[in-house]
């Protein structure tokens, strides 16, 4: 219990039950866990129930961190499949597999964050450089590489 304590900042006390023993177990000590709980039964009912877990609301609480967690690595893995997808095309020239709408509208969607985060990385060093910055992230120069990205993502959209 001490280590809980330590560890959450919190005042704590375990009472466990046994189906032999009579008596239950007690820590840290038992003048300790009355002067919890009565501590803990001061409190409105509604702080009481903020203070309180048991097993079934942290057994809930662990799902929903694990199906969060398991969201978040779905979407980095669709990221990862997405930007190998990408790069095999700009490698090759093409696709080897055959991608469904559905990959080709998530790859369409990574290009254009890709391409949004080159027009905010120019405006940022044209800002830093003390150049004027010019409309649509200062892309005016570099404007036929993006289209020409542009136009691979018309052909693969085409080839399917």
């Amino acid at each position: 219990m001490n280590e809980i304590s330590t560890l959450c900042g919190i005042e704590a006390c375990a009472i466990i039950y046994s189906p032999n023993d009579p008596q239950p177990e007690v820590w840290p000590s038992e003048p300790e866990v009355q002067r919890v709980l009565s501590k803990f039964m001061e409190m409105s009912e509604q702080k009481q129930c903020r203070k309180m877990l048991n097993q079934e609301s942290l057994l809930k609480q662990i799902i929903i961190k694990g199906q969060q967690q398991l969201t978040r690595q779905r979407n980095d893995n669709r990221k990862k499949e997405m930007t190998h997808l990408m790069f095999q095309y700009l490698n090759v020239g093409r696709v080897f597999d055959n991608p469904s709408l559905i990959d080709l509208n998530d790859l369409s969607w990574l290009i254009d964050q890709n391409l949004n985060e080159i027009k905010q990385k120019m405006t940022m060093i044209q800002i830093q450089e003390g150049a004027p910055v010019t409309e649509n992230g200062g892309e005016r120069g570099h404007m036929h590489h993006v289209q020409g990205l542009e136009n691979r993502t018309d052909t693969i959209q085409n080839q399917y």
